[in-house]
């Protein structure tokens, strides 16, 4: 059993996230379409967690603690899934191979267990990013 793993990261657009963005991206749907991780079972025993234990995901430009479901894309090991949207954008680096958008897919992140850690909301992570959240103190 692993204390960390690396997995190459994709994130896109999912029917999930994109039902719950219509409810508003504050809500509990939302958080709980966005706020994860869905890995191939071989990477999940790897790391000796279960279905809905908190993970620590790391790339070069973050990091953010997300729950770790089973994977619905039809993931094989190695290959790691995150719904676009708050959560994500913690970890995409910002290199745009001149294409204008950030490098949604393709990167390497570490995986570990999140021991004592817990999913921050959006509104967390959006101020937090900013210098703005005040809730910590």
């Amino acid at each position: 059993m692993a204390n960390k793993i690396t997995l190459n990261m994709i994130t896109q657009r999912s029917v999930e996230e994109g039902v719950a963005m219509e409810k508003g991206k504050t809500t509990p749907e939302y958080f709980e379409a966005c706020s994860i991780i869905e890995m191939h079972d071989d990477d999940v025993k790897a790391l000796g967690l279960v279905p809905n234990q908190l993970v620590r995901v790391t790339s070069e430009c973050g990091s953010v603690v997300v729950k770790v479901v089973k994977g619905r894309q039809g993931l094989y090991p190695g290959l790691a899934f995150m719904p676009q949207g708050v959560w994500s954008n913690q970890i995409v680096p910002p290199r745009t191979q001149a294409t204008g958008e950030p490098q949604y897919s393709g990167f390497p992140v570490t995986v570990e267990p999140a021991n004592g850690e817990r999913r921050k909301s959006a509104l967390e992570l959006v101020q937090g990013a900013v210098g703005m959240w005040r809730g910590d103190q």
